[in-house]
C-alpha cells in the first residue's frame, strides 16, 4: 500500500483540479504546486506550498524551468530505503507519494492550429513528462495521474484504504502514463516530420497509438483472435465512435462490413441506402422520395445475397423503413439515428445489431493501413473529389441528361466494389455487380447475370468500371446486354480500340482519368 501524504500538482488542464485538491487536503495530504496551478488552487481555497519554496530557487527562463530540481525529483524517485531517506534529509526534502500532471496542449494548440515552429515549441512540455515518468518508474511508492478522469478513482481508492492506494492501482496508472507520454512525444515527432521538406507525402517515421475498445469473439474465422482498437487522441473517432443501441457484440467481420456499408451510404446527399455483403454492395440506391424508398430499391439489387448482410442509411431510420426491414434477416443496421418508434420495433429482433454513428464523427481523412506479413503499407484513403467537368466524353454520342445522372451514381458505386469491379445501374439503383473477378469481361458478365437473376431488364442501363477496359470484349458484352452508356477511367494502350467499339455500337463512353482499384 502507498500512503498518500504529499502530492505535487501541476496541470495545464485545470478541469476539476480545485475540488480534487481540496478533497486531498481534507484527507490530510500536503499540496505542492507551481505557476498557474498554484494560483488557481489558492483562489479555490486550497493551501499550497509553492515549488519555489521547496527548491529554494525561483522559476527561471520565463517559467521553462521550475520543477527540474533534486528536491523535487529525488522526492519522487525515492524508494524509501534508509539510504534514500537519508539522502532526502541531507538535501532538505521529503518523499512525494502522488504526482498529478497533465501536459502542455501541444496537439490542441500547435498541431490543430498549424503553428510555425518557433511558436509550436513553446507548447512542448519538458518538466511535466519528466515528473510523470519518474513517478511511473517508482510506481511502488508513487502514484501518477495525468488526466482529470482519473481523479475520482484515486479518491475512491484512498477512501476505501484509509488514505492509501494499492500497488496494483498505482501500476495501472504507471502503464497509462508511459503510453500517454509516448503518444505525446509521437505527436511532436510527427509535427517535426511534417515540416521537413525532404519527407515527401509521408514522414520518415510513423507512429500509431491505439487503445483497445473491446475484445472480439474471434477474427474472420473462429480460430483467429481479434480485438478492435481506436486511435488514441483522435479528435474524430471514425468507426470507433459507433454507439450500439441493440444486439449482441459486433464481430470482426461486422466491423469490416459496417465500414464498407456506411462509407458508401455517406457518399450521397440525397437519401441513400447501401446493403453490403462481404464488403461488396449487393444493393444500393438513392431516392428523391424517402429513406424507405431507397431501401426497397436497394433490396431489389440482389435480395437473395442481401440475406445476412449489412444495411447502411445516410439519414434516420423511420418507422416505415423499420417495417420494411423487420421481415428480413440482416446482421446490422447503421444510420445517423433511429426514430424512437423504429428503434422499438427493430429491438424485437434479438439477432439484429442497431448502430448509431454521427456522420461528422465518422468522416475523416484517415490513412489506409494494410499489413502484409510484416510489411506495413500506408496510403491515403481513396477520397479524391471528382468534378464532372474534368471528365471526357470519348465517343461520338453524348450521354443524355438522364444517363449523366446515372453515370455519376454508378461511378461512385464502382469505387466501393472489389476489383475487378463492374457496376450496372438504372434509376440510381443497382441492377448488377461484378466484384473481385480476375477478368474484366467476366466481371461484366457476372454483373449482367446478377441483374437477370433479379429479373431486371438491362435495356437502357449504364455501366461503370473501376479501371480501364484492356480489350473491347467487355464493351461488346455490355452492349449485347442492352447497356447504353459506360463510364471508365481510360488509360489503356487499347483505348482507341475500346472507344471505336463504343462508336460502332452507338453508345456513349465517358473517361474519368481516375481509377478506383480496391484490393
Amino acid at each position: 500500500m502507498i500512503k498518500i501524504k504529499r502530492a505535487l500538482i501541476s496541470c495545464w488542464n485545470k478541469d476539476g483540479i480545485g475540488e480534487f485538491a481540496a478533497r486531498l487536503q481534507a484527507m490530510g495530504v500536503d499540496i505542492i504546486s507551481s505557476g498557474g496551478t498554484a494560483r488557481h488552487l489558492s483562489e479555490q481555497g486550497v493551501k499550497v506550498v509553492k515549488v519555489a519554496d521547496v527548491t529554494g530557487y525561483p522559476e527561471v527562463l520565463g517559467g521553462r524551468v521550475k520543477t527540474l530540481h533534486p528536491r523535487i525529483h529525488a522526492a519522487i524517485l525515492s524508494a524509501n530505503t534508509p539510504d534514500h531517506l537519508k539522502d532526502l534529509e541531507e538535501i532538505g526534502t521529503e518523499p512525494i507519494q502522488l504526482v498529478v500532471v497533465n501536459l502542455y496542449p501541444f496537439v490542441a494548440e500547435a498541431v490543430s492550429n498549424n503553428l510555425e515552429m518557433d511558436k509550436a515549441i513553446e507548447f512542448i512540455d519538458i518538466g511535466g513528462p519528466t515528473m510523470l515518468r519518474a513517478a511511473a518508474k517508482n510506481y511502488q511508492h508513487v502514484v501518477s495521474l495525468h488526466e482529470p478522469r482519473q481523479y475520482q478513482a484515486l479518491l475512491d481508492e484512498m477512501a476505501a484504504n484509509d488514505g492509501s492506494v494499492t500497488t496494483d492501482f498505482s501500476r495501472a496508472r504507471a502503464r497509462e502514463v508511459f503510453f500517454y507520454t509516448s503518444w505525446y512525444d509521437g505527436q511532436i515527432q510527427s509535427y517535426f516530420g511534417d515540416r521537413d521538406a525532404d519527407e515527401g507525402a509521408f514522414s520518415q517515421y510513423q507512429t500509431a497509438f491505439l487503445v483497445k475498445k473491446e475484445d472480439l469473439r474471434y477474427g474472420e474465422n473462429p480460430h483467429q483472435l481479434a480485438a478492435v482498437y481506436e486511435h488514441f487522441g483522435a479528435t474524430v473517432p471514425g468507426l470507433a465512435g459507433i454507439e450500439q443501441l441493440w444486439g449482441k457484440p459486433l464481430s470482426f467481420n461486422n466491423y469490416v462490413d459496417v465500414n464498407a456499408a456506411y462509407a458508401l451510404a455517406l457518399e450521397f446527399t440525397d437519401k441513400a441506402v447501401a446493403i453490403i455483403k462481404h464488403t461488396n454492395p449487393c444493393g444500393a440506391a438513392v431516392s428523391d422520395d424517402s429513406i424507405t424508398d431507397a431501401f426497397r430499391k436497394a433490396l431489389r439489387g440482389d435480395s437473395l445475397s442481401a440475406f445476412g448482410g449489412i444495411v447502411a442509411a445516410n439519414s434516420s431510420i423511420t418507422l416505415e423503413m423499420a417495417e420494411a426491414v423487420k421481415g428480413i434477416f440482416f446482421e446490422c443496421v447503421i444510420a445517423p439515428d433511429f426514430d424512437q418508434a423504429a428503434l422499438e420495433l427493430l429491438q424485437k429482433k434479438k439477432n439484429l445489431r442497431l448502430l448509431k454513428l454521427d456522420p461528422e464523427r465518422y468522416r475523416h481523412d484517415w490513412m489506409d493501413y494494410k499489413e502484409a506479413n510484416g510489411a506495413v503499407l500506408i496510403q491515403q484513403a481513396d477520397q479524391i473529389s471528382e468534378v464532372r467537368e474534368n471528365w471526357k466524353v470519348a465517343t461520338e454520342r453524348q450521354p443524355t441528361a438522364e444517363e449523366w445522372k446515372e453515370l455519376e451514381f454508378s461511378w461512385i458505386l464502382a469505387k466501393h466494389v472489389k476489383s475487378n469491379a463492374i457496376v450496372v445501374t438504372r434509376n440510381r439503383e443497382v441492377y448488377g455487380v461484378g466484384a473481385g473477378q480476375m477478368s474484366r469481361v467476366d466481371a461484366v458478365q457476372l454483373a449482367c447475370i446478377k441483374a437477370r437473376q433479379a429479373e431486371r431488364d438491362l435495356g437502357g442501363t449504364v455501366l461503370a468500371s473501376d479501371a480501364f477496359f484492356p480489350f473491347r470484349d467487355g464493351v461488346d458484352k455490355a452492349v449485347a446486354e442492352g447497356i447504353t452508356a459506360i463510364i471508365q477511367p481510360g488509360g489503356s494502350i487499347r483505348d482507341e480500340e475500346v472507344i471505336a467499339a463504343a462508336n460502332e455500337h452507338g453508345i456513349s463512353m465517358v473517361l474519368t482519368g481516375i481509377r478506383h482499384f480496391k484490393h
